[in-house]
Order: structure tokens, then C-alpha cells, then sequence
């Protein structure tokens, strides 16, 4: 029988500055790809065609006011903001830990200062459309997505780059 591998521990990195101690939740962005419903003549029912993928989305969460952060919203780049989350995944069967690195690059869409009440934490929530995405587990590339270039790499398989190709020739 086998344990799961869980997140011990974690951290984020925005624009390069550590945030160990201050961010209090992340949330990942979910991977997801656009279907339709298609049928035509001669089929019986209809099935799922792939329209590209849909838009990714990550939010974080940080206990207390971090202004560095604020700073960035209302940036006229689509790439002005860039977060890292480091996270440590250890199953409780005595295995070594294994490094999970995910890069993001976006922009705020919204910052949400939440309530401020005396004697109560302080909570900023960053939501963070993505256009650029990276999942490095144990310093191997597992996925890479960058909208904006068409790349959509899994597993080492380029899933668009004969589309690219083509287009781009």
C-alpha cells in the first residue's frame, strides 16, 4: 500500500522577493482544455473536440499588507507580475522529499484588502489571470504553457508544435 505524496511545506516568490512567513494560501491555477460538442452527419451522438485551452487563473493569499505587491497592479505589461511557488511534497513512507516548483507570469486582475478589525489578521487575496505557466517537479519540466508563443508542452511532448509549424512558416 502506498501514502501520498502531500505538501509539507511551501513558499512564494513574487517578482523575485520571498514571501516565507507572509503568504498564507495559494491556490494553483487548474489545467483545463476548452471541448465542444460536435456531431455531424452519420454520427450517433455527439463527442468532445478540442477549441485550445482555457484560461488559467492563480490566486494568493498574504497575511498582512504587502505593498511590493500592490505596486504591481494596473500594470499596462501582460507580464509585469511574476510568481513563484516552491513547495516541498513528502509521502509519510520514510521517501525523500520531492521539489515542486510552478512559475506564473500575469497581471492582477484584483487585489481584495478584505476587512480590517482590531485583533484580527490581516488578509490581502492577489488573483492573477495567467499567461505563462510552468510546473518543475524535481528539476524536471513536467508541464509548460505559454499562451502568448503557443507553446503547450507535457511531459516533454510538445502538444503544439505542429500547429506552430505550420503557421509559423
Amino acid at each position: 500500500m502506498g501514502l501520498p505524496r502531500e505538501c509539507k511545506n511551501w513558499n512564494i516568490y513574487g517578482n523575485g522577493a520571498s514571501y516565507l512567513g507572509i503568504a498564507s494560501e495559494f491556490e494553483e491555477p487548474k489545467l483545463a482544455i476548452a471541448m465542444e460538442d460536435m456531431r455531424n452527419g452519420g454520427m450517433i451522438g455527439p463527442v468532445k473536440v478540442d477549441r485550445g485551452l482555457e484560461a488559467m487563473e492563480a490566486s494568493a493569499t498574504m497575511s498582512g499588507h504587502v505593498v511590493e505587491l500592490i505596486r504591481n497592479f494596473g500594470t499596462t505589461d501582460i507580464e509585469g507580475t511574476r510568481l513563484r511557488f516552491v513547495g516541498a511534497y513528502q509521502s509519510d513512507d520514510g521517501s525523500a522529499a520531492q521539489a515542486v516548483e510552478i512559475y506564473m507570469g500575469g497581471r492582477f486582475q484584483e487585489i481584495d484588502f478584505g476587512k480590517a478589525k482590531p485583533k484580527d489578521g490581516t488578509e490581502h487575496k492577489f488573483k492573477l489571470p495567467l499567461n505563462y505557466y510552468r510546473r518543475v517537479v524535481d528539476g524536471t519540466t513536467e508541464v509548460e504553457i505559454d499562451m502568448l508563443n503557443g507553446v503547450f508542452i507535457v511531459g516533454g511532448i510538445d502538444r503544439y508544435a505542429e500547429i506552430m509549424a505550420i503557421i509559423t512558416s
